[in-house]
């Protein structure tokens, strides 16, 4: 799964990253956790321009009778994402980008109780993007939620020493192909939901400062000198 993540490159590397409109005015953040704002990249069906939003992060199905279902779904398998009743209608019609920097996951240590944090990033530390959906939910009250989660697939190498599963990573090349709205068959983009190359990226052990989501810091990130 995909539990924490970073967005930490300034808004206008992001803008300039994504192709968006609008330069964005935002603040770092080390470590985004579930049921925060999270921001997302959606395209507009009628102007094809890139915007990008604040999002409740834990998706919650139009039909939900409870919002509070979110909560479980941070992230959705992408191997079944396109038949399951809670995303295949956005996995037809309201795929995003989730920008970020980097994400944590955490490995099992033999023996021992507790698990060491990684940080996953780019190898040149550009910033990247998860593909992800977003669905629209209404109460009969008049209240409304926009909210997404990550698509998850098999891991790379990489990724496999320290958890079964990782992110779907789309390439920038891909972006275009992800969030046309027009392209609603799950096989047209089932191509895009594969490991991201492990020769692109790195991983090293971090402190558990990041284990707490209060922490919101760039001591999250900071690499850990001893051996794990």
């Amino acid at each position: 799964m995909c539990g924490r993540f970073t967005l930490i490159s300034p808004g206008e590397v992001l803008a300039e990253f994504f192709e968006l409109v609008d330069t964005l005015d935002i603040k770092p953040r080390y470590n985004i956790a579930p049921t925060q704002p999270v921001g997302v990249i959606r395209q507009g069906r009628d102007t094809n321009a890139r915007a990008f939003d604040l999002l409740y992060w834990g998706l919650i199905p139009s039909w939900a009778k409870d919002p509070a279902i979110g909560n479980r779904m941070i992230n959705a398998r992408a191997e079944t994402a396109a038949t399951k009743p809670s995303f295949r209608s956005a996995m037809k019609y309201r795929r995003c980008l989730i920008p970020t920097d980097g994400f944590y996951e955490w490995k099992a240590i033999t023996g021992q109780k507790r698990k060491q944090p990684y940080f996953i990033r780019m190898k040149d530390e550009s910033p990247f993007a998860f593909a992800g959906l977003w669905e629209h939910w209404q109460d009969p009250g008049g209240s409304e939620i926009d909210s997404c989660c990550i698509l998850t697939t098999e891991p790379n190498e990489l990724m496999a020493d320290i958890h079964n599963r990782m992110p779907v990573i789309l390439d920038p090349k891909n972006f275009a192909q992800w969030l046309d709205p027009e392209i609603q068959k799950a096989d047209a983009v089932d191509s895009l939901l594969q490991a991201f190359p492990r020769s692109r990226m790195k991983a090293f052990p971090v402190n558990t400062t990041v284990n707490r989501p209060s922490n919101d810091t760039a001591a999250c990130i900071e690499p850990l000198d001893a051996d794990v």
